[in-house]
């Protein structure tokens, strides 16, 4: 079977190998999985909250000599993913990201409320053309961020909005003043029909 040659830097090694891809050889690819693609995840920007995105790869027959891994959001920003940049070693199959400590360190480029592209490529960056055995880019996992609101005491004016607070909630309800009125209809019909009863006897 005719093939060609392509040539990888080995990390356990100083020097370079060789490697025979088949002509034939279909282009490689990373398959996600953490989190699960079946619906948007949304990660809390909160303390201690880290992130985990996972994958596997795939038809990969040239390792890759590093991963760059980043989050392009709909602000129009790209944000490195991970504790170095996000530049990790080429065979990773994961990456943990504190969003709350880039949130406090970055202060003038915040992570947005809203949505973002997971983008992985190797280290021939996002443009790289596909070519059989060697990883292609990856950006088909979509997730979001959201931020909790700052807990506010009662002393400072908090009120619960869904709270039961006794009959005067119940009056002003529009469902209970419509019941209330049908009874009081119902009432007066019945008192009604039974004067007129009385009255024909």
């Amino acid at each position: 079977m005719p093939t060609t040659s392509a040539t990888s830097q080995s990390r356990s090694q100083s020097g370079s190998s060789s490697i025979s891809i088949p002509q034939t050889a279909a282009a490689g690819g990373v398959t996600i999985t953490q989190p699960p693609q079946t619906a948007t995840s949304y990660f809390k920007i909160a303390q201690n909250n880290l992130v985990t995105f996972g994958w596997n790869m795939t038809s990969v027959l040239v390792e890759p000599t590093s991963l760059t891994v980043s989050a392009q959001c709909d602000n129009g920003n790209t944000y490195p993913v991970g504790p170095t940049d996000g530049i990790i070693e080429g065979d990773a199959t994961q990456v943990v990201w504190d969003v709350y400590s880039w949130q406090q360190s970055h202060s003038n480029n915040p992570l947005p409320q809203g949505t973002c592209t997971l983008m992985i490529c190797d280290e021939r960056g996002y443009g790289a053309s596909r070519l059989g055995g060697y990883m292609n880019p990856n950006s088909q996992l979509t997730f979001a961020f959201y931020t909790p609101q700052a807990y506010t005491p009662i002393s400072s004016g908090w009120e619960c909005t869904v709270c039961d607070h006794g009959f005067a909630a119940y009056a002003s309800n529009p469902t209970f003043v419509t019941l209330s009125a049908t009874v009081l209809v119902v009432f007066l019909s019945g008192f009604q029909l039974l004067r007129n009863a009385a009255r024909a006897v």
